[in-house]
């Protein structure tokens, strides 16, 4: 069964309570029928008065997996109850050259780097273009988002702050390669380092 995390931070205040458990699970399944009910769930947060319905501009990290799909499921069914908006985010990272005997010759990686940087924008649109299809399904109306030259979690953190996002919705990992987004460590990197509330679907 899936299972959903919901962390809240605030760094002006350090303390937190656990208010709820178990309450994103009927609301996961109340939002997406397609998708399995969770099987617990812990929301930490230091501002009980909080509701779901504030949150009006979602950020979701997609890959292309199956996971960063789920997640973005639950984004847009969120946005729908809440009638906010969604905005899909693609993170691709930098396009780094290592030749062997690079100390003792000179190596232009210059067109090496370019094809790869050309790749993985190819790879973004194509992943965006899924996300989009997925929104289309429920008739809802997707932004798209595509940070290049980033790490996963710092790509994140900066799509959230530039589209002035109130809630954050992620996979717990991602897929490896080309376009890869959040892998395990990433995903708490950005539970770390946000400063608005960030859902991560298991």
């Amino acid at each position: 069964m899936g299972l959903i995390r919901w962390w809240a931070s605030n760094r002006a205040s350090p303390r937190t309570e656990i208010v709820r458990k178990a309450q994103l699970c009927n609301l996961s399944a109340d939002l997406d029928q397609s998708v399995t009910p969770c099987v617990g769930a812990v929301w930490e947060h230091n501002q009980a008065s909080r509701e779901f319905a504030m949150y009006s501009n979602i950020v979701c990290g997609v890959d292309g997996s199956d996971l960063a799909n789920k997640a973005l499921r639950h984004a847009l069914a969120l946005a729908a109850k809440t009638g906010g908006k969604v905005t899909a985010v693609t993170v691709t990272e930098p396009s780094i050259i290592v030749a062997p005997g690079a100390e003792i010759m000179m190596v232009d990686t210059s067109s090496i780097i370019e094809d790869l940087d050309k790749a993985k924008e190819e790879t973004a649109k194509g992943i965006l273009a899924d996300a989009e299809k997925i929104a289309n399904e429920t008739g809802a109306h997707l932004a798209q988002m595509h940070v290049a030259n980033s790490h996963a979690a710092e790509g994140i953190l900066h799509a959230a702050k530039k589209a002035s996002a109130d809630l954050v919705v992620m996979g717990s990992h991602g897929r490896r390669g080309l376009g890869r987004l959040l892998l395990g460590s990433q995903a708490a990197e950005v539970l770390a380092h946000a400063d608005i509330p960030v859902l991560v679907v298991k």
